[in-house]
């Protein structure tokens, strides 16, 4: 039986049109600002009140719109900002990990000669020879001391 694999997963849900939801809510808020100062800054010169409004907008659409890479503006910024302010220098501390569900038990000297006992039995068992250093390893070295 075959299955039906979703596709566009990453994809978000369109709320207004075909802007999803921070869209939206970047270009409604700059916009709302944009009237909120086009219509309490009446002291300034009409051209400056819509120069500072087209600046505003244009600074909406790039945080809902622009995307570098595969990241939003607005990441891209946070990042930076994170980047600049935090630490260059990454130094790796390993921290001990003392979880006392992990914890190895504790051997007592009667479960260390238990252990002991069954290695023994199970290498006189096993058929199999082990040895000290592989015979590769033996092979490897002779050719390489033989030939030099």
């Amino acid at each position: 039986m075959q299955f039906v694999v979703p596709q566009f997963i990453e994809r978000k849900a369109k709320i207004v049109g075909p802007l999803d939801f921070k869209q939206f809510a970047f270009i409604g808020i700059t916009g709302a600002i944009c009237i909120f100062l086009f219509f309490t800054l009446s002291a300034i010169s009409v051209n400056i009140r819509i120069a500072m409004c087209v600046l505003i907008l244009g600074i909406g659409g790039a945080l809902a719109f622009v995307k570098i890479g595969k990241d939003p503006l607005p990441v891209v910024i946070k990042n930076f900002f994170f980047f600049f302010i935090g630490p260059k220098i990454y130094l790796w501390k390993k921290k001990p990990f003392n979880d006392p569900i992990f914890a190895a038990p504790k051997k007592t000297a009667a479960y260390i000669a238990k252990e002991e006992e069954e290695k023994k039995q199970a290498e006189e068992q096993s058929s199999l020879r082990i040895t000290q250093k592989s015979q590769l390893k033996k092979l490897a070295t002779h050719i390489e001391t033989k030939m030099r």
